[in-house]
Order: structure tokens, then C-alpha cells, then sequence
């Protein structure tokens, strides 16, 4: 499993470990043995807490605990995430943030020349995912101008707002309080917003 992580490029900070079951009859041994074995010098976990969940507790500890240098280290993928725009996001933010990041399983290493492409393939998928829902969102609106369909009053955020909003929680780390006064409109508005278009808001 050592070999799994970082084979020739050290950490300069420290290799922050993080393990998650989704139901609480599932065991994390094979996981906490995977990051004991990547010599990782704290561990956070979350039991019985499915990956969709917006407050994984184990999950937002160890976010706040990441430093420029450090690494998160996970034993799969699908332990950090089971929405592939979320594990963008959230990868995205990490690497804003200079912190790299290791799967052990898909021997994914960000601190490696080749693994720093993942980020980039990370970030453009992201965009992807909200260039399609912008301009989803347009053509549907536009077909029911066209049909006739009365729209009501125009909601208080556009959709590339709502869509800005989301990027700054999920890939800047921004709390949801702060972007909404931004945007000067309630915390409730801007949450409604990213249901409207249906974006995850996992933080």
C-alpha cells in the first residue's frame, strides 16, 4: 500500500487522512489500515453517512485542518464523493488552496508531474457541468417563450449568478452567509437558488 503513495515526491506539509462508510454496519478497517500504511498523520472519519450528505462532520474537519503543503489523502475516490461535480468542486478548491491530494486505489498523486493534470481535468469538467446547466436553462426558457408559456416574475437571481454563487462555496470555500450578502439577498434565496438549478451544495 506504500507504494500507492507519493514514491518519490515528499509532502512538505503534513498527510491528513480521511475515511467514510455509508451505513453503519459497514467497517472502516480497510480504509484506516490503507492511510495508516500512507503514513498519514491524522485521520478523520465518517460512519454511516452517505456521500451525498451536505455535513459530513469528519469531512468538514478534516477541510478545515488542510494547510498550503499538506496533502488529503482518501483510500478510493468514491469515499470523498459519490457526486462527480461535487469531488470537482472539491477538488478544484484543493488545488486553489495548495493542497494536494492521493487516492490510493486509483494511485492518483497530485504531488507527481502526472498527477497534477488531474486537477485541470477536474476543473474543466466542472465548468463543463455549469456551462451545460446555463445553457440548458436558456434553451428551456426560450422554447417556453416561444410556446407562449407565462413565466411569472423573473426570479431574484439570474442562473450564471446562482451558477458564480455555487463555484464560490464549493471552489473557494466561501460560506453560503457570505455569498449571499454579496449578492444582497438572504441565505434562504441564494439556497433555493442552487435547488432551482439544480446544483449541489455539499460544504
Amino acid at each position: 500500500m506504500t507504494n500507492f503513495f507519493f514514491p518519490s515526491v515528499e509532502v512538505t506539509g503534513r498527510r491528513i487522512g480521511y475515511a467514510r462508510v455509508s451505513t453503519a454496519d459497514q467497517k472502516l478497517r480497510m480504509q484506516l489500515d490503507g492511510l495508516k500504511a500512507a503514513q498519514c498523520d491524522e485521520i478523520f472519519k465518517d460512519h454511516g453517512i452517505s456521500g451525498g450528505k451536505a455535513s459530513r462532520p469528519g469531512l468538514d474537519q478534516a477541510l478545515k485542518t488542510l494547510r498550503r503543503g499538506d496533502a488529503l489523502v482518501v483510500f478510493k475516490l468514491d469515499r470523498l464523493s459519490r457526486s462527480v461535480q461535487h469531488l470537482s468542486d472539491l477538488l478544484v478548491r484543493l488545488g486553489n488552496e495548495g493542497i494536494h491530494f492521493c487516492s490510493l486505489a486509483e494511485g492518483i498523486n497530485t504531488t507527481t508531474p502526472g498527477g497534477k493534470l488531474v486537477y485541470h481535468l477536474f476543473a474543466a469538467f466542472a465548468e463543463f457541468q455549469r456551462d451545460v446547466i446555463s445553457e440548458n436553462t436558456a434553451l428551456g426558457l426560450a422554447a417556453a417563450r416561444q410556446r407562449g408559456t407565462a413565466l411569472g416574475r423573473p426570479p431574484l437571481l439570474s442562473i450564471d449568478v446562482i451558477l458564480e454563487g455555487h463555484r464560490a462555496v464549493m471552489q473557494k470555500g466561501d460560506s453560503i452567509r457570505e455569498v449571499a450578502r454579496r449578492y444582497k439577498v438572504s441565505p434562504t434565496t441564494l439556497t433555493r437558488g442552487f435547488k432551482r438549478a439544480g446544483v449541489e451544495c455539499v460544504h
